[in-house]
């Protein structure tokens, strides 16, 4: 039997590795170590990855076993699947991992300008009914522009076929630099070693969806800090499942 919630809130709340500041406590407590993570929490000058909506942390754990020389540094709101990754990270002695419950709606408040230099999001919802809940549209682009380096890389990792048609869309309309795209991760030749060591790094629910016979697909592209962005105004097909083992809810074929 796994291990309760209000146990893992405990424990969280004595682990160094992991800040919690969910919207209502950040409204009042501002974060000090903001534009200081790597003074105050990581002791070096190394470059600063972020996992967004990081679940359970198996990617953000997985990655910093393979780059010791970069921090990294998981953000989700929900504290109980945080806890597994956090407390790995503690008992394998992993000293360049950091985990920051919080909602993404306001992840600028926590870095400063040029403060991380690339962001990965897995398996993130798809929100395909409000564009502006979705990790990778220019609501959120914008807000990563705040902190990413000029030119910094975003990674897309999704089961989903709607957010990752609706990314590629929103990254053909604003031209942004698009370095890699693939449609099925897996059967997909010509990667160097080490972004196959990178990409073959898997969640709980990716398994799940493998398992399911869905493609994962893959998408890198650069966000300049320049520049307009506008949303795509495309009607793209909906997935015809909500998450695992739930199916559609929604009676509607497509969406923007």
């Amino acid at each position: 039997m796994g291990k309760g919630k209000l146990a893992k809130f405990a424990d969280m709340a004595k682990y160094e590795n992991v800040f919690q500041y969910p919207y209502s406590v950040v409204e009042n407590v501002p974060f000090e170590m903001r534009g200081h993570w790597n003074e105050q929490y990581f002791h070096n000058d190394n470059p600063i990855v972020l996992e967004l909506g990081c679940g359970k942390g198996e990617y953000t754990v997985g990655l910093a076993k393979l780059f010791p020389n970069i921090n990294f540094i998981g953000v989700d709101i929900k504290g109980a699947r945080m806890w597994t990754g956090a407390t790995q990270a503690i008992n394998e002695g992993l000293k360049n991992v950091a985990f920051l419950r919080t909602n993404i709606e306001i992840i600028e408040r926590f870095f400063c300008e040029d403060e991380v230099q690339e962001i990965w999001l897995t398996f993130s919802d798809p929100q395909m009914k409000n564009p502006r809940k979705r990790l990778t549209s220019t609501y959120f682009m914008n807000r990563y522009r705040k902190f990413l380096k000029d030119g910094g890389l975003i990674h897309l990792k999704t089961d989903s076929n709607f957010l990752f048609t609706y990314t590629t869309y929103m990254v053909e309309r604003n031209k942004l630099p698009l370095i890699v795209r693939t449609e099925d991760l897996y059967h997909t030749e010509g990667f160097d070693e080490q972004t196959n060591t990178i990409l073959n790094i898997q969640t709980y629910y990716e398994s799940m969806w493998i398992e399911r016979g869905l493609n994962i697909k893959y998408m890198k592209f650069e966000l300049p800090r320049e520049g307009n962005l506008e949303e795509p105004d495309i009607e793209i097909p909906l997935d015809d499942y909500r998450s695992y083992r739930r199916d559609k809810r929604s009676g509607l074929e497509t969406s923007k």
